[in-house]
């Protein structure tokens, strides 16, 4: 169990950075732009924490999958940004498909 709160710290430590890095406006704001690389660092220590017991495959797709989710609700929750009802649709199927893999396939059991 101790893998998928690694994965969660690689999900949350990227998605906070790249809010940062957003936010730093192409590193015209030095702090958060600084913030946002150490922030990857820590993302990736965290996946490689998770690659130790997990699949590459189930890792990597989970960790890109709700990154993406999560920061395109950001970006339209403080960012201004828009979606449409096809991207509505695009991130159910996102959810869908990572549900599936981590759930339900046994493909993809810890190793």
């Amino acid at each position: 169990m101790k893998e998928y709160v690694y994965l969660a710290g690689a999900i949350l430590t990227e998605v906070i950075g790249t809010t940062a890095l957003k936010s730093s406006n192409g590193f015209e704001n030095v702090f958060l732009g600084v913030l946002a690389i150490g922030l990857y660092i820590a993302s990736f220590y965290f996946i490689s924490l998770t690659l130790t017991s997990l699949p590459v495959g189930l890792v990597y797709a989970t960790w890109s999958a709700v990154g993406i989710v999560l920061l395109a609700t950001i970006g339209i929750l403080f960012f201004g940004e828009r979606v449409d009802a096809a991207g509505i649709a695009g991130f159910v199927f996102v959810i869908i498909g990572i549900t599936l893999l981590n759930v339900y396939s046994e493909a993809y059991t810890p190793a």
